[in-house]
């Protein structure tokens, strides 16, 4: 699923929000924010004795990082597209949390592929309540321009797209969940993503 992401953005996800940074940063600019949280994230996976993998601790620690710095329900809903307005409160709740635990677990836990690759931030380009800030990913003799679209919210700036070489995230998973959705409609897709996160979670515990 989502082949396109799976390493660029697996390398990304996790080292990008930080409580804490966004806490000290108060009005900083996105690109600030970003930037050094990713610095942060970054001296934690370094820190690791085993850099072949995460931890349960590693993972839990990833968790905390990126909790509220990650718009969730906006990009589920975006994911999902208009069988997303004909889900209750509850319902909306619910595919958010499979949709944020299906991209902490197909992509956060590949963070154990950083291998200090480096990342170039340009300045945030802002636009009333959006920003843009655009990145580089360099990897050797490999460069990969990364997007990070970012809102504003009530907490703060909060993402809601990436868009890796042009192509978007949000967009991708709004194709592969189409594709799910015309072959067996909302619950099909729910319980395929379900049953990917259960998967994950025991290849995880192995």
């Amino acid at each position: 699923m989502l082949k396109l992401f799976r390493t660029t953005f697996a390398i990304l996800f996790a080292m990008l929000f930080s409580v804490s940074a966004w806490a000290s940063s108060g009005s900083s600019d996105p690109k600030t924010v970003i930037e050094t949280t990713v610095n942060q994230i970054i001296e934690v996976l370094e820190a690791r004795q085993d850099t072949t993998k995460l931890t349960s601790k590693d993972r839990d620690a990833i968790r905390q990082s990126v909790e509220g710095r990650f718009d969730y329900a906006a990009m589920a809903r975006r994911s999902l597209g208009n069988p997303w307005k004909e889900l209750d409160g509850m319902q909306q709740t619910h595919f958010t949390s499979v949709f944020r635990e299906l991209l902490e677990r197909s992509y956060g836990n590949r963070l154990s592929e950083y291998k200090g690759q480096k990342v170039v931030f340009a300045d945030a380009e802002l636009k009333s309540d959006k920003a843009r800030v655009e990145s580089t990913v360099i990897d050797g003799t490999r460069e990969t321009p990364v997007e990070y679209r970012l809102h504003q919210t009530e907490t703060g700036w909060q993402v809601y797209d990436i868009r890796i070489e042009g192509t978007s995230m949000v967009r991708t998973f709004y194709q592969d969940f189409k594709s799910t959705l015309v072959n067996g409609g909302y619950e099909h897709l729910l319980k395929t993503l379900e049953d990917k996160v259960t998967k994950l979670k025991e290849k995880d515990n192995d």
